[in-house]
């Protein structure tokens, strides 16, 4: 990996970018909370995959993707994994990734956030546009998760509602 820029200017803290971040997981979790056990790995509209399938690809993306930039490995992309039919199982699976997050954000020095990578192989773009679509891919499938929501008779946790 290469470094294509020297910048010194901040205008977040890598600190406070992980705090944004972790307000969003907090938002999801309780979205997946939200979700009636069945529904959650069933219920879909106009052909969206169930919020349990959008789920499982975030964590195969978040910690994971984390993981190969910290340690400079590539791994494949790997979005579903066996989690025997219960949502308790992806919470668990969402809590362990959030600690994950947390370990290994900490180990990207600022310098490092404007160096080019090639995540999972395929995925190019610095470090910084690579978290922020961490991010933005989360908000995305969880306004999905929202919609499901709503359809359900369900009332979503606000989406301004981050610690």
């Amino acid at each position: 990996m290469e470094q294509t820029m020297n910048q010194t200017a901040v205008v977040i803290a890598p600190e406070e970018l992980l705090k944004h971040w972790q307000g969003h997981r907090d938002l999801t979790r309780r979205a997946i909370v939200a979700f009636p056990e069945k529904e959650f790995f069933e219920f879909s509209i106009g052909g969206m995959r169930p919020f349990s399938d959008m789920v499982m690809e975030l964590l195969g993306i978040a910690a994971p993707g984390l993981r190969e930039i910290v340690e400079g490995n590539t791994s494949d992309l790997v979005e579903h994994f066996e989690h025997g039919g219960k949502k308790e199982n992806i919470l668990n699976a969402w809590d362990a990734a959030t600690e994950q997050i947390n370990e290994l954000f900490a180990q990207i020095p600022v310098e490092r956030f404007h160096e080019h990578i090639n995540l999972f192989g395929k995925y190019e773009g610095s470090i910084w546009s690579t978290i922020f679509y961490f991010i933005d891919n989360e908000i995305h499938h969880r306004g999905q998760g929202y919609v499901y929501l709503r359809a359900l008779g369900i009332e979503p946790p606000f989406f301004w509602d981050r610690p």
